[in-house]
């Protein structure tokens, strides 16, 4: 999944974590808290703040213990809850699957810029198919070479 970044749904004005299909047209919208979406929003933007934010702090803590951040998976979905893990590997190239909220687990990956991936049920049961615009151009366009004034005739 590519994150498409965050934005504020309306009318209700709480931000929403946007993740797309990198090879499709599936989006997982994923509401968050205010704190976590500036932490995402911080980051995306290069934004530094003088002190460390928590993310900045548990990667800190990582690569000082030679722990490295694999991949993040948002993995179940449950009574409208989302569930993740974020993949760390240890020194001794252990995978050692950590539990996170999915906007703690982006705020992390968007940081030490590593893969993000949801379950196919979670994106399946979630996740909206959208048209991008660039599509229904590249239809319509593909529609204009192709038509011939014979096939408006009644």
């Amino acid at each position: 999944m590519k994150l498409e970044g965050v934005r504020i749904e309306l009318p209700t004005q709480k931000p929403i974590l946007l993740l797309k299909e990198e090879n499709g047209n599936r989006y997982l919208p994923i509401w968050i808290g205010p704190y976590e979406a500036s932490a995402i929003a911080l980051e995306l933007s290069n934004i530094k703040t003088p002190r460390p934010m928590t993310h900045d702090l548990i990667i800190s803590i990582f690569n000082n213990l030679d722990i490295t951040v694999e991949n993040i998976e948002i993995n179940d979905i449950k009574d409208n809850t989302f569930y993740a893990v974020i993949n760390i590997k240890n020194k001794d190239n252990k995978i050692i699957k950590i539990d996170s909220r999915p906007s703690d687990a982006v705020a992390t990956a968007v940081r030490v810029k590593c893969d993000i991936f949801v379950a196919e049920h979670v994106l399946e049961s979630s996740g909206l198919e959208i048209q991008s615009i660039d599509d229904e151009v590249k239809k319509f366009k593909d529609f204009l070479d192709h038509v011939e004034p014979e096939d408006f005739k009644f």
